[in-house]
């Protein structure tokens, strides 16, 4: 079974984005109670006043799929819609391996051994 991510740009309103972030936080705390959620976050892009970014973390497509007919999925959605939403891209990955982004001697390292 494979780990789904999400990650996702939405842009708001800038005079919004902060009140969209904090009245969003029980769809954010619905989904983290969710089977099969490990991370599911939203924060203020500190380089784009109207972006809002969000990433996700699922321990299988079905786990996914759970969310995607849950309240707190729906109810998300309606909740960007009222603050001015100008765009939204967002894209599914499923992960083929995943490792340390540090080695043993503390170092940065790209490799998956």
């Amino acid at each position: 079974m494979a780990k789904i991510l999400i990650a996702a740009h939405i842009d708001v309103d800038p005079a919004q984005r902060e009140e969209c972030l904090k009245t969003g936080q029980p769809y954010i705390d619905g989904a983290l109670t969710q089977e099969g959620c490990l991370c599911y976050s939203w924060c203020a892009d500190l380089n784009n006043p109207a972006r809002i970014e969000v990433f996700e973390e699922w321990t299988s497509e079905e786990a996914l799929a759970q969310h995607f007919q849950d309240v707190h999925y729906a109810s998300m959605r309606d909740h960007i819609g009222k603050f001015g939403l100008t765009n939204a891209v967002s894209a599914k990955y499923r992960v083929d391996a995943e490792g340390p982004v540090y080695n043993d001697q503390g170092m940065p390292t790209p490799a998956f051994d």
